[in-house]
């Protein structure tokens, strides 16, 4: 079983129930239809990215769906967290990537993201021998890294938001979803 298509999305819930919140995040990303099942962190070879919409017509609700899935939570009124995928994709689409996931408190979505990002491809980066040096800022290492000629592509998704008000629940989510086959 190896997905041939795999799609991101994210998404925010606010409930006086943790688990409501939680299945709210999941519809505000539009996959609350789905038994998810949580995996590690492996783009499979010539996995394809397609939009959240594409993917989603291939899957049937009650469908079992394996994700990379970052999740947060909290019921402390307006503390800031975040949720982030981040996803590196080497050139050869025969090799596999690396999907990272990474939850945080008190970082906003640019920080956030970019670390999921940079966590990813300092991951594939280390796999395929690419020489770096590990203190330098985010932005020169991908420079580094693209320029080896082994990664063709970083990016990441990231949802944020702040604690609510009253102190309800809200929990924030950012998956990549895996599409195995036409349901």
């Amino acid at each position: 079983m190896i997905p041939r298509k795999a799609f991101l999305t994210k998404g925010t819930g606010v409930h006086k129930d943790r688990l409501a919140s939680f299945e709210l995040a999941l519809r505000d990303a539009k996959i609350e239809k789905y038994n998810l099942v949580s995996v590690s962190s492996i783009l499979p070879p010539n996995c394809k990215l397609v939009t959240r919409e594409e993917g989603l017509s291939e899957l049937k609700p009650g469908a079992i769906v394996h994700c990379v899935l970052a999740r947060n939570d909290t019921n402390e009124p307006h503390r800031l967290m975040a949720s982030a995928i981040g996803t590196a994709v080497p050139v050869n689409e025969d090799n596999y990537g690396y999907i990272s996931e990474h939850h945080s408190f008190g970082e906003e979505e640019i920080i956030a993201g970019e670390y999921a990002e940079d966590l990813a491809a300092t991951m594939l980066a280390t796999t395929l021998g690419i020489e770096f040096n590990a203190e330098m800022a985010w932005h020169e290492r991908e420079q580094v890294y693209k320029a080896s000629g082994h990664i063709f592509d970083t990016f990441n998704i990231c949802q944020t938001a702040e604690g609510d008000k009253n102190g309800k629940w809200t929990t924030v989510v950012a998956a990549m979803v895996f599409v195995t086959s036409k349901c």
